[in-house]
């Protein structure tokens, strides 16, 4: 595999909130062993509650290492994780999302609310209009994402997303089937993508 393909950050979007279902809970802990075991840095927005709590909580419980990314105005309300070796204040959520991109070599979206779906689908976006070539993966938990995927397949009929648009959205209904799902689209990513991200972050 080439060098400058290999996965040594993840940054994982996921909810505040724990949500009703524990798989969830379940989910977000075993990613973040996976994520220390592996020797990989997660990238995650700072907070100690919920399913983000849960992943770097995790991650540092197994020895890995964690950067919490935080708008100043969050850092009350989602508690910002002090345990974690790098936690960096933002100004505003714009900010935060730029270090979040800068900082990672892929993606990955537990369940969540709005936030988590944003910051997917921004992703995406960029994605899809060649901005980068770093990997996107849903982590379909129980089914979480499908009423997601089902918009997607909508928006592909109605020809919104267009046939020629590879937007390739990778998925995994099982924690132990993310990693190496990341490593596989990293390794198929053509060579010279990461170059994207400079010039991808001065024109936001």
């Amino acid at each position: 595999m080439p060098g400058m393909n290999k996965i040594r950050t993840v940054c994982v979007y996921c909810g505040s909130g724990p949500g009703t279902n524990p798989r969830f809970v379940e989910a977000a802990i075993a990613l973040g062993k996976a994520l220390a075991e592996s020797g990989i840095r997660l990238v995650y927005g700072g907070g100690s509650i919920g399913l983000m709590g849960a992943v770097a909580t995790s991650v540092l419980d197994h020895g890995g290492t964690v950067t919490g990314i935080i708008p100043d105005f969050l850092t009350s309300r989602e508690s910002a994780l002090t345990r974690v070796q790098e936690l960096i204040v933002t100004p505003d959520m714009h900010e935060r999302k730029r270090l979040m991109f800068e900082r990672s070599d892929a993606f990955v979206a537990l369940p969540g609310g709005i936030g988590t779906l944003e910051e997917l689908v921004e992703q995406l976006t960029w994605q899809q209009l060649g901005r980068h070539a770093k990997p996107v993966l849903l982590a379909n938990i129980d089914g979480f994402w499908e009423p997601l995927l089902a918009l997607f397949t909508h928006m592909r009929a109605t020809e919104f997303i267009r046939p020629s648009l590879a937007v390739d959205i990778l998925k995994a209904e099982r924690v132990e089937d993310i990693l190496p799902r990341l490593r596989a689209a990293a390794a198929r990513a053509p060579e010279g993508t990461e170059k994207l991200a400079p010039e991808m972050a001065r024109r936001l």
